[in-house]
């Protein structure tokens, strides 16, 4: 399978996840196309940059890919850290597609926002939690 787009996976110390409020309104995991000659890995890390401003960051573990049943989107999965002291919750102002501003925060792993989530994402937080309680000791 391969996969065309990268999906980061940050936890925090406390084991939360995560993520964000778009401008629509909707929340969403950092999420975005992996590119010609690029791999998961690096796109994962690229992505993470862009919508976040987490940098540096590095990929602690592959996590899989996903068929996510739309518009032929296979995304792969990258547990995700950064040395980063993060604030509870931040904004960041993206520089691509017009300059979005995502309102970042952390999400208990037993308390997701589900229903605040586009079905896509509600899928993803759903395959996400699963493979973390998949994944070795440790994670998750």
């Amino acid at each position: 399978m391969q996969p065309n787009k990268a999906c980061a996976v940050v936890l925090d110390d406390a084991g939360r996840l995560l993520l964000f409020r778009h401008p629509r309104g909707d929340v969403q995991l950092v999420k975005g196309t992996i590119e010609a000659n690029e791999s998961p890995a690096r796109a994962v890390l690229r992505e993470l940059k862009e919508e976040s401003g987490i940098t540096p960051a590095r990929v602690l573990r592959d996590l899989g890919c996903w068929k996510a049943g739309y518009r032929g989107q296979v995304w792969s999965f990258h547990l995700c850290a950064t040395d980063l002291a993060l604030p509870e919750q931040w904004s960041y102002q993206t520089e691509d597609d017009n300059g979005h501003v995502f309102a970042f925060f952390w999400a208990p792993l037993d308390d997701l926002p589900f229903d605040e989530c586009h079905p896509l994402f509600q899928r993803a937080l759903r395959e996400v939690l699963d493979r973390l309680q998949n994944a070795s000791p440790g994670v998750g």
